[in-house]
């Protein structure tokens, strides 16, 4: 049992997980905003030996070298590499700390917000329709960037509604080619597609200017991941044209400044925090506890 454990932040816990986080801890501390700065991350985590946050924090090395009696850190937020994660992992398990994060909670909304904005979009649902006439996503020719859990999730779905499938990633997928998902190259994707869906790992950029120009024109972009999946000055210029992008987060479109651009649509909210996902999200994380303390 830990000593105490502070939750340096909100982290979407359901009440019946935070009432078990007493089972794990002597003492534990809930605070209920977001901390200003490093310096009061390092005094909300003072003398406790485990540590939650979500996504909007971070814990850098310069907070922990305050924090002596960090022994576990818990992330209630994705964990895909050490390299995007608002942790510094390696610094952290140089010391012995054990950090744990959590994946794969809040896909299915996310799978939700897409073929809601798409089929909206083309058949003109409360806007002009993309073709000037109404139109099915049977046919489409959809590429998706990014094929992991939630990209797989986008593309199974669009494969349902009849959309045509096409995907870059690391490598070929031979579980995607049994479903007749086409491998392609990232320029050859773009060129092909009309509409695409990126689903990358945070400051994962792949679309570049010549990526954009490899693009062209009368395009539908959405990015379902936390940050732009690409430089800012090329899709600036890319969306002046006739193309529309999709973002449910400012943080997945890069920032406040573009939320007024006509050919934006942004939620502004995360369409993965869904009642479902608090529920799985909340069973992960108390999951990572027990296992740690045996």
């Amino acid at each position: 049992m830990f000593q105490k454990l502070v939750a340096i932040e909100p982290v979407s816990l359901i009440p019946s997980a935070e009432a078990t986080l007493h089972t794990y801890a002597q003492e534990v501390v809930m605070y209920p905003d977001i901390p200003a700065n490093d310096d009061e991350v390092a005094a909300r985590i003072g003398d406790a030996d485990a540590v939650l946050l979500s996504y909007t924090s971070r814990i850098n090395k310069y907070a922990l070298e305050k924090c002596p009696n960090v022994k576990y850190i818990g992330m209630c937020c994705s964990l895909y590499s050490p390299e995007s994660a608002n942790v510094d992992i390696l610094y952290a398990n140089n010391r012995g700390i054990t950090v744990t994060g959590i994946r794969d909670y809040g896909d299915e909304g996310v799978v939700e917000y897409v073929i809601s904005e798409l089929v909206r979009c083309l058949h003109g649902f409360d806007q002009q329709p993309w073709d000037g006439m109404a139109r099915e996503i049977t046919g489409l020719k959809a590429g998706i960037v990014g094929l992991g859990k939630s990209g797989g999730m986008i593309a199974d779905a669009l494969k349902f509604f009849g959309a045509d499938i096409t995907y870059f990633a690391r490598s070929e997928k031979e579980e995607a080619r049994a479903k007749g998902y086409r491998f392609l190259p990232l320029g050859e994707l773009l060129a092909e597609s009309e509409v695409v869906v990126c689903c990358l790992n945070k400051n994962t950029v792949l679309i570049h200017e010549d990526e954009f120009k490899q693009f062209g024109n009368k395009k539908i972009l959405f990015n379902t991941g936390l940050s732009p999946a690409w430089d800012e000055a090329p899709f600036l210029q890319w969306i002046e044209g006739d193309n529309l992008c999709f973002c449910d987060t400012i943080g997945a479109l890069g920032g406040e400044h573009l939320l007024n651009h006509p050919h934006v649509r942004c939620m502004q909210v995360s369409t993965g925090r869904t009642r479902q996902a608090f529920d799985r999200l909340s069973e992960k994380v108390l999951k990572n506890l027990s296992e740690y303390n045996g």
